[in-house]
């Protein structure tokens, strides 16, 4: 997926020598949570929104060099990367700089969010199935047959969340009756986070559960 046509050049990026007044009113007039700081047309860093109440408008932006933060994208970078390091900053602006640190412009999350809302991922009919396992029992290629031996195709997967050894996928499948899906996943010691309501497991586990919570109630 290429993402530079979503690059934005209408943007301003502050030079280190100028004075914060200039940053002030840029954060005044916008919605933007950064904004990008350069020495001798180099990438130093970004200064946050967030700081804003402790600029002072006749200071020049170098005094504020430990507010910097440092984050930014390639024009290489995958989207997915591009994503994620949006999500891990807090950020609605992200600069895209060359492979000397030059600044070619910004992407904006609502932009990059749109070209992602554009894939199969969304598009395409099938349902949402949420998986997760170990980290050193999963596989991708598991998950892909897994899918497959149920006459399923995989639109689309990509991690969600890695902590304490344990991987959780989010997966787009062909099909909108997961049922038989998420019972191979089982059988694969793969736990269903999330499946599409007419998930047998689960429902029958909830007339199991409504069963014993009245007999214990006798």
């Amino acid at each position: 997926m290429e993402l530079q046509s979503q690059l934005l050049d209408n943007l301003p990026v502050f030079e280190v020598s100028e004075l914060m007044k200039e940053v002030i009113a840029f954060f005044d007039q916008t919605t933007c949570s950064h904004v990008a700081i350069t020495e001798n047309n180099i990438f130093i860093g970004v200064l946050p929104e967030n700081d804003l109440a402790c600029f002072e408008s006749e200071k020049k932006i170098e005094e504020y060099r430990h507010n910097f933060e440092h984050f930014s994208v390639t024009n290489e970078t995958s989207w997915l990367d591009v994503l994620e390091i949006f999500a891990r900053n807090e950020a609605n602006i992200m600069p895209v700089l060359d492979k000397d640190k030059h600044i070619l412009g910004y992407y904006d999350l609502t932009d990059v969010v749109g070209v992602f809302i554009d894939t199969p991922f969304f598009t395409e009919p099938g349902g949402i199935l949420v998986v997760e396992k170990g980290l050193k029992d999963y596989s991708m290629s598991e998950i892909g047959q897994i899918v497959e031996s149920n006459n399923a195709k995989v639109l689309g997967a990509f991690i969600t969340d890695n902590k304490n050894d344990v991987v959780q996928v989010t997966l787009k499948i062909s099909s909108s009756s997961l049922n038989e899906v998420s019972q191979t996943f089982r059988r694969y010691n793969y736990n269903i986070l999330f499946g599409n309501s007419d998930d047998q497991f689960l429902e029958d586990l909830k007339k199991r559960s409504a069963y014993l919570d009245k007999y214990l109630n006798v």
